[in-house]
């Protein structure tokens, strides 16, 4: 793809999900993600019905009449995307997918930017391939979109311990993280577990129509995009088509009771329907 492809299709993602975070996600983004807390604003005189608990003491000895602290939310958040780009978590039946990522991720931090957060992204294989510290504004966003579609990644396979184990550490303060993955990966119970602690973690399962149901297309050539191995499938074989079909069944069944063990909310999003339901629900449901 060259600069001004790319350049056309980021305009085209921020065209389209920046009035998709404004219109429908803003609100629903605002009421489901609080801030880190309460700090302190200013003190003001004591009026009938406040709070005496809120009385400064010292203020109130100085000026001889009561005043009262005033706090107020701390609404910036830190928002991070961690986004899987393995060839595994890029496959579909064509070539869509990481556009749609990209879509999906873009409508989060615009979201995130409408209610002044920072967005920050860390894109993983089974190794970090790269990481955009959080920070503010359009242009910031731009180059997280820009990053996604272009990113070559140069490892192939998938281990989302391993981005949870570099979010820890690269991420100090809570922060409110997406995780978008098909979650093909080795064990990462235990990374989940210190990750859901520190921070408000998200899964969001995002995979293709022939990564749930096989097509009945014939003989094919299968090709593992992990291991590069390859291998000849009948696909009209109806016992090849169910053990497929069985096991992303099991796949997903262990993928929520993995992440619901850790407090982990989980959203799926298939890549030939509208992921705007999904996230809306996902919001209205916090």
């Amino acid at each position: 793809m060259n600069s001004s492809e790319l350049l056309k299709k980021v305009r085209k993602i921020e065209i389209k999900t920046k009035g998709l975070s404004r219109n429908i996600f803003a609100g629903q983004y605002h009421s489901s993600f609080k801030g880190r807390g309460m700090s302190f604003s200013e003190v003001r005189e004591y009026q009938y019905g406040d709070d005496i608990r809120s009385i400064d003491w010292n203020v109130t000895a100085r000026f001889g009449h009561p005043y009262i602290k005033i706090f107020e939310e701390e609404r910036e958040l830190t928002v991070v995307l961690l986004i899987d780009i393995s060839n595994s978590g890029m496959f579909g039946s064509d070539e869509i997918k990481r556009q749609y990522l990209a879509e999906v991720a873009a409508v989060l931090a615009f979201s995130a930017i409408h209610n002044d957060d920072k967005i920050g992204v860390i894109f993983f294989t089974d190794k970090v391939e790269k990481f955009i510290p959080p920070k503010k504004g359009r242009k910031h966003i731009l180059l997280i979109i820009r990053e996604l579609l272009a990113c070559e990644p140069k490892n192939t396979k998938t281990d989302v311990g391993q981005a949870l184990i570099f979010l820890n550490s690269a991420i100090k303060k809570r922060a409110t993280v997406f995780m978008m993955s098909d979650f093909i990966s080795p064990d990462f119970s235990k990374p989940l577990k210190v990750t859901s602690y520190k921070h408000d973690l998200i899964g969001l399962l995002v995979y293709d129509k022939y990564e749930e149901q096989m097509p009945k297309v014939g003989l094919i050539n299968a090709f593992d995009p992990e291991t590069g191995e390859e291998r000849w499938i009948n696909t009209n074989n109806k016992k090849q088509r169910e053990k497929f079909e069985n096991w992303w069944k099991n796949h997903q069944t262990n993928l929520t009771q993995t992440l619901a063990k850790a407090n982990v909310s989980l959203v799926k999003i298939r890549t030939d329907m509208d992921y705007v339901k999904p996230l809306v629900h996902f919001f209205k449901s916090r």
